[in-house]
């Protein structure tokens, strides 16, 4: 099974406090802050949340 590398490439001031939790959910927490998840469902399902503020990349 592939993870994926997930990057929070903008700010999450100001953001919707709800989009604030996915991120945290996510383990990223400040800006450039990078975290591997598993290619699955759910986090397909929190990265289409908040897609506007990640940089997403496959790793093997």
């Amino acid at each position: 099974m592939a993870n994926l590398k997930i990057k929070l490439v903008k700010s999450l001031s100001g953001r919707l406090e709800k989009h604030i939790a996915t991120a945290h959910s996510l383990g990223l927490n400040k800006t450039n802050s990078e975290t591997v998840q598993p290619d699955n469902a759910q986090t397909r399902g929190k990265i289409a949340q908040i897609a506007y503020l990640l940089q997403v990349t496959e790793e093997k």
